[in-house]
């Protein structure tokens, strides 16, 4: 069976990772590239006996080298690597989207031209005539929708064609206006003696103009020095990258003149744009948007949430039937406290991230993100981030595992990564599940105050780790608005928005599992005792380092269950409940994680064994300590980097700390 490479190039919201799904299914993996912490994606799929290789190439707006993302992109096309590149282009916006094919003119591989979302071009009356543009390009167009499954036979048909021919794009009118560029015919005469594989001198020239600092490396490294010397006597004008962004856009008219008809006039502003980009309702518009979308979140994740109901009976059958085999304690609680209580949890966790990725999924085919991210760009841009991140932000006040599920809309990897490091310092549900009764209990009228507080220092709390974070991440000189165009509304394709959100949901689940079972069995062995809390390892180091937790106000039983609260935030209660009530820890924290009822006088055991600056101080080491170890496993599936997660965790934990000494230290100032 012969095989062929295909390369997906487009700008985000070009419909290249639907295309990529549909073609590949399951047969992908995403990872990172070498050296890089940028996703990498690959698949492949079979058809009249060739196996297609498929590399999802990262989304960006153009060719040049202003992230590692269009770094990666360029030398992976001009490697060699693909047999053919796919670029795709929005035909409903078709003169923004095709920025994107202009500088890809004068890379030295072939191509073919996928104007993708036909059915949303037809909605507003566009018509393209594709054989003009085939004649003007002088390679393979094609109009599709990605959506559409029935639509695949003529782009199997167009990429076949697209490997026999191996066309180049026709650049000749493109020069054209290049060399209209002062300097630009002097620059490109003594780049023609240099040797760099994959690139013409016309793109080279071009990215020089640009001040494209990896194209200027690579011309002072491969030319004769003489022609270098000269390249850089020649004097350039200050506005190059304009000046060439003039010419693209030039030859995109001259393009698409006589190639597009529209019979619809124009568009008006609909009456949802009128609210989401109103001065005043714009935000808080989005922002209900956002809530009645975590609410509507639970309509399809709850009966996944049901399944783990299963688990509990089986839990129980299981366990029964070990008890009466003479199986060992440890090893019951091993198969039914670490083994099948974990996916009881894991699957209650992955039915919320199911429901928001379907919810927050169908707001993204209908164009809503799109209205998000502009209304809180600026917003966001203080913090070094894009407006897409606002909605990790709010998800995480419901789930922080479905913030960083919902992280994977951004398109760069350090605003993502950023994105997710500040979604953790937002309290999950669990959390709030806990914090207003330990609240109640300790301050009784005063809670609300307390709970403002730590929305306070939640706010400040994601401003610091945005400086401490941000200076790595997204460096100064990288940081900009956006500029888009929003989309026209249209109605979301079912079929592939379902085959996203499983695939994203299977993924999630395997990596989650690892993550859960090592970290419980951890747990489980650590906390493991023969029915007295003194001869597990947790009590006994709990007790030794008590001098040490206890600056930062917490005694060692309330340091175990802040231990426990970073496997879960439902944990923690359990484990205080079974600590100050004498019983097993470990048996109380897996009770607590399976949903089982505290002890009933579990108030009167805190208020006799706790002081008020103790639990104000523990109230902030849960509240600010990692979410839980399925965030943690979520953490990872999205950015795809070990070091970066461990960062995130061990700033988190020992944050909380810092945190809890500080409250501690305050309240014994007030009480």
């Amino acid at each position: 069976m012969s095989t062929a490479t295909i390369a997906l190039l487009g700008q985000p919201n070009s419909g290249k990772s639907t295309l990529f799904n549909a073609l590949t299914g399951l047969k992908q993996h995403v990872g990172n590239w070498p050296g890089k912490t940028v996703e990498k994606k690959e698949g492949s799929f079979a058809r009249n006996g060739v196996t297609y290789d498929v590399a999802d190439l990262p989304g960006s707006y153009s060719m040049s080298a202003n992230s590692d993302e269009e770094v990666i992109t360029r030398d992976f096309i001009t490697s060699g690597k693909a047999d053919v590149v796919c670029i795709l282009a929005d035909s409903s916006q078709l003169e923004r989207s095709l920025f994107m094919l202009a500088d890809y003119a004068g890379i030295d591989a072939p191509c073919f031209l996928v104007l993708n979302m036909e059915d949303v071009a037809k909605d507003q009356g566009k018509t393209v005539d594709v054989a003009l543009l085939e004649k003007k390009l002088g390679i393979p167009v094609m109009m599709f929708s990605a959506t559409d499954t029935k639509a695949y036979d003529q782009f199997y048909f167009t990429l076949e064609r697209a490997l026999k021919e191996k066309s180049h794009i026709n650049v000749s009118e493109l020069e054209k206006e290049y060399e209209k560029i002062i300097g630009y015919n002097e620059i490109k005469e003594q780049i023609k003696g240099g040797n760099i594989s994959g690139y013409t001198p016309m793109w080279l020239t071009v990215k020089y103009l640009e001040n494209d600092k990896v194209v200027s490396a690579k011309l002072k490294e491969s030319l004769p020095a003489d022609a270098a010397s000269k390249i850089e006597s020649i004097g350039l004008d200050a506005n190059g990258a304009i000046a060439t962004g003039e010419c693209k856009f030039k030859w995109i008219d001259e393009l698409l003149e006589g190639a597009v008809n529209k019979t619809k006039t124009g568009v008006k502003l609909g009456k949802l744009d009128r609210i989401y980009t109103h001065r005043f309702w714009g935000k808080p518009a989005v922002v209900l948007t956002v809530i009645l979308g975590l609410l509507g979140s639970f309509i399809p994740a709850l009966p996944i949430m049901a399944v783990a109901s299963i688990f509990d009976v089986l839990k129980n059958v299981i366990g029964d039937a070990l008890v009466s085999v003479g199986c060992p304690a440890f090893v019951t609680g091993l198969v039914c406290d670490v083994v099948i209580q974990s996916f009881s949890y894991i699957v209650k966790m992955l039915g919320f991230v199911f429901g928001v990725t379907l919810v927050f999924g169908m707001l993204e085919e209908v164009g809503v993100m799109a209205r998000i991210s502009y209304v809180f760009d600026n917003t966001m841009g203080k913090l070094g981030l894009q407006g897409k991140s606002v909605m990790p932000f709010l998800v995480s006040f419901g789930c922080t595992m479905g913030g960083a599920a919902g992280a994977r809309v951004i398109d760069n990897w350090g605003q993502k990564v950023l994105t997710i490091a500040l979604a953790w310092a937002v309290p999950c549900g669990a959390a709030w599940a806990i914090i207003p009764m330990l609240s109640t209990v300790f301050f009784g009228a005063g809670a609300p105050l307390i709970i403002v507080v730590l929305l306070l220092v939640m706010i400040l709390h994601m401003w610091i780790t945005a400086k401490i974070f941000g200076r790595t991440l997204v460096k100064t000189e990288d940081r900009c608005g956006m500029i888009m165009e929003l989309p026209p509304y249209h109605k979301p394709k079912w079929g592939a928005l379902f085959r996203y959100v499983f695939g994203r949901t299977k993924d999630t689940f395997f990596r989650v599992v690892k993550v859960v079972l090592i970290v419980c069995l951890i747990f489980y062995i650590l906390s493991y005792g023969s029915g007295v809390n003194d001869t597990s390892i947790l009590y006994k180091v709990g007790t030794a380092i008590e001098p040490v937790t206890k600056i930062f106000g917490l005694p060692w039983q309330l340091f175990i269950a802040f231990v426990a609260s970073s496997v879960g935030k439902e944990g923690a209660v359990g484990v205080i409940s079974a600590l100050y009530a004498g019983g097993s820890y470990g048996e109380g924290f897996m009770a607590a994680m399976s949903g089982a009822a505290r002890a009933a006088n579990l108030n009167e055991l805190l208020l006799a064994n706790v002081s008020r600056p103790e639990a104000l101080a523990f109230i902030f080491a849960i509240t600010f300590n990692l979410p839980c170890v399925v965030a943690l496993a979520a953490t990872y599936q999205e950015i795809h980097s070990v070091k970066w997660t461990a960062k995130i965790a061990i700033y988190y934990t020992v944050g909380a700390l810092i945190l809890a000494c500080l409250a501690y230290h305050v309240g014994l100032m007030i009480w």
